[in-house]
């Protein structure tokens, strides 16, 4: 492009004094073209015809005679300062070089091309070599993995952001082999933590991809935070100062040596521009290993803003917003009297004195520095009472007493493959029991069970929803030849069913493929549900009626595919997730939505009620998980710290705390209070597709695209863990799983399938497991 452009604008403001000069322009490389053009159109003929006396007299071949970047900038600016501004170069900035370019009369795919450049300096343009980066980053990364042991997981985090705006440099000032040379060389290392991301970059080859790429414009215009503590942040200040310290025996001579400055200043001018330090007073020993990423990356917009001055910090937006009432959600007291009356009358006719305790279980303690909310804080329900609250209420008493207690701690210390071993298995993992789904063509992408565990749902990539009975009993739908005037109450309503039916059925309705599937938990584990509602990809919240086995109700709203939907704890009020970036709060006696809940920067790909309904937590492709207050609408807790999207959510019975999983392979651990993780289980090799809380809120149960299921310990310590044998068969076949899965420690135990992905995992009110998922037949992945 350089050899064309002086014959675009050699038509214009060539002096008849240089007649000579084009013979000469032709034999000249193109930079001595380009400065003889440049020269000529600038009215400089003295410096022009020197330069074409040196270039005649040189009588050296093209290819030995060249102008280093130095001395051409030097060149320029001497003939580019201006009497407004002596001695400054008019061309250090793209805004003047456009300037300069347009009085040349330069055509405008020359300004395209340098616009495109962005703010940065002809300095920087023509001092630019792709092997500075690759030689900076490999002495960084040199040492980094040369640091002592316990500045090692604050150093590592780094690597990231400058390997990203490393590789989109080289990418947009057109150095496509050297970006993939680096990519390919040092990608593997990151690859664990940041696989999504990476993988988005290696699509971008191009300038035009990097300028219209929003994530690449995310970490060209946002400032990366990194955590450090004070210790660490000396560190790294000297060795870029100084460039020693910290190396690993043999890996290089520091920055020492002109390749060695240049590295340097390539690292230093992502530090200053590109990255921000979040220091901490905290001694490097002090903080967990894994604690370091959290609440690093591209913060500015995840994080609601209080004021325009704030800088944007998680734990003291957390902490603006206050206390939560994270307590259980009161019940009245007619209805606890009515509780307490049957359960009383209950035990006199089954002759059990000991019944008479379980009214403790109405009661439950108060949990130290939690705060329970009040009736007035509740979401509007019905004033009065059905029969079926009062039959909940005694199943949840029955249930709370016929519970097995499980006690993953009595795994910690034992080993697995002994007699004792056997004992601890039985008191600290639950039994599961697994549903598989076979001849699944285009696949199922949920299934869900119902509260008293008499059904089971199955969304379809087919647009369709089927049911099937778990206790073997017929599910009957309504008659085709009856007359709405027929039906005046729900005796006259059950004389129009069909008098045969079928232990499954098939749900249509939607058009898009089923994404999620929720039974109304009205009647909890004492009734079957009446109701269930389907989310699907053609934008539609439907309602289908579990008694006539019919659609009720569309409710549409969202613009985009809804991958979740969930209902409240008491039912009436449901919440979605779609596309759109947003969660909406619905409610069944209205098809427009109550509340829009709004700030994710991306997909919301699942929600989650607290179990006392005033809160609503959401997980978003943006790699964060939000708590909502349902009510006002109002963001009161963001939680930062996975490094790709997230698939699902649980929170804990007891409403302590948040547990979030997603592509990353981790499942992060919060507190809800406080929005501060408490720790990071890591032992699944593919993305985790539910989570599951126990009653007692002590172990969580996982499932996922690796085709197993895993216990974690919910008040284990965490930390790296060795390589421990999977959960037993009855054939006590083991499966060890290797090193290189990086399993933490609190992982009681994994339980392989076949090849079954693990979509939905449910614990019961009494601690058995339900799983399911679609088995793949070997030629289909």
């Amino acid at each position: 492009m350089s050899a064309a452009t002086p014959a675009a604008s050699s038509s214009g403001g060539v002096s008849p004094v240089n007649a000579s000069a084009p013979d000469v322009t032709q034999n000249a490389n193109s930079i001595d073209r380009l400065v003889l053009e440049y020269l000529r159109s600038r009215g400089h003929k003295d410096a022009e015809r020197a330069l074409n006396e040196s270039l005649e007299s040189g009588g050296v071949d093209e290819s030995e005679k060249t102008v280093s970047a130095e001395d051409l900038i030097k060149t320029l600016a001497v003939y580019a300062q201006k009497p407004s501004r002596p001695g400054d170069n008019v061309l250090k900035e793209s805004t003047n070089v456009l300037q300069e370019l347009t009085a040349m009369g330069n055509p405008p795919s020359i300004q395209n091309l340098i616009a495109s450049l962005g703010t940065v300096g002809a300095e920087d343009i023509l001092s630019v070599d792709p092997t500075d980066k690759e030689e900076g980053f490999r002495e960084l990364e040199a040492w980094v993995e040369g640091s002592l042991d316990m500045y090692k997981p604050e150093f590592r985090p780094i690597l990231f952001p400058i390997f990203c705006h490393f590789h989109l440099d080289l990418v947009q000032r057109g150095f496509k082999e050297a970006a993939l040379r680096f990519y390919a060389t040092y990608s593997p290392s990151l690859a664990p933590m940041h696989h999504a991301t990476l993988h988005h970059l290696s699509t971008l080859l191009l300038p035009s991809h990097v300028q219209n790429d929003d994530d690449a414009q995310r970490f060209k215009n946002e400032k990366y935070v990194v955590r450090m503590s004070r210790s660490g942040f000396s560190l790294l200040v000297g060795w870029l100062t100084e460039g020693v310290g910290g190396e690993a025996s043999g890996a290089g001579d520091g920055f020492s040596g002109e390749k060695g400055k240049r590295g340097r200043a390539a690292i230093m001018r992502v530090v200053n521009n590109h990255l921000r330090f979040d220091v901490t007073s905290a001694s490097a020993t002090a903080v967990s290993p894994n604690a370091w990423e959290e609440s690093t990356g591209l913060l500015s917009q995840l994080i609601p803003q209080t004021s325009a001055s704030a800088t944007p910090n998680p734990h003291a937006f957390n902490a603006s917003k206050g206390e939560l009432k994270l307590g259980p959600a009161p019940i009245s007291e007619e209805l606890r009297a009515e509780t307490e009356r049957v359960i009383r009358e209950q035990s006199v006719l089954d002759r059990d004195p000991n019944a008479q305790y379980d009214l403790q279980f109405l009661r439950p303690p108060a949990v130290p520095g939690v705060i329970s909310p009040t009736e007035s804080d509740m979401l509007p329900y019905p004033q009065s009472f059905k029969t079926v609250d009062v039959q909940r209420e005694v199943e949840k008493v029955r249930d709370a007493r016929k519970r097995i207690r499980l006690e993953p701690s009595a795994l910690s210390s034992v080993d697995m493959n002994s007699v004792q071993g056997g004992a601890a298995r039985a008191r600290g993992l639950p039994s599961i029991c697994a549903y598989t789904l076979h001849d699944v063509g285009e696949g199922a992408p949920c299934c869900t069970f119902s509260p008293d565990l008499t059904l089971m749902a199955a969304g379809f990539s087919e647009s369709y929803i089927r049911l099937w009975s778990l206790k073997n009993e017929k599910l009957k739908g309504l008659r085709n030849d009856f007359s709405l005037s027929s039906v005046k109450d729900s005796g006259s309503l059950s004389k129009i069913q069909q008098k045969e039916g079928n232990t499954t059925r098939k749900l249509v309705g939607h058009s898009g493929p089923v994404y999620s599937l929720s039974f109304d938990p009205l009647g909890g584990s004492a009734a079957p549900p009446r109701y269930l509602l389907s989310a699907s990809a053609d934008a539609t919240t439907r309602l289908w009626s579990l008694d006539t086995m019919t659609n009720v109700v569309a409710f549409r709203g969202h613009q985009n595919p809804v991958w979740d939907v969930q209902w409240s704890p008491m039912g009436i009020y449901f919440a979605t997730a779609s596309r759109d970036r947003t969660a909406r709060l619905w409610s069944t006696d209205r098809t427009s939505c109550l509340r829009i809940y709004a700030g994710h920067l991306n997909d919301v790909d699942c929600v989650r009620f607290h179990p006392n309904s005033l809160y609503l937590a959401t997980g978003s492709s943006d790699w964060t998980a939000r708590l909502w207050d349902v009510q006002r609408g109002a963001c009161v807790r963001v939680f930062i710290g996975h490094q790709g999207s997230l698939s699902t959510l649980a929170i804990s019975p007891d409403g302590r705390y948040l547990a979030s999983a997603g592509e990353d392979l981790a499942i992060n651990l919060w507190d809800l209070g406080s929005g501060r993780r408490i720790k990071k289980m890591t032992g699944h090799t593919a993305s985790v597709y539910s989570l599951s809380f126990s009653a007692e809120s002590s172990m969580l149960v996982s499932g996922g695209a690796d085709w197993t299921v895993r216990c974690w310990d919910v008040r284990g310590a965490g930390g790296p863990g060795k390589s421990r044998e999977s959960g037993a068969t009855e054939s006590n076949i083991t499966r060890t799983i290797d090193d290189e899965n990086n399993e933490t420690s609190d992982l009681l135990a994994t339980f392989p399938t076949k090849r079954t992905p693990i979509t939905n995992v449910h614990f019961t009110p009494r601690n058995l497991c339900l799983v399911a998922g679609n088995f793949l037949a070997p030629d289909s992945r």
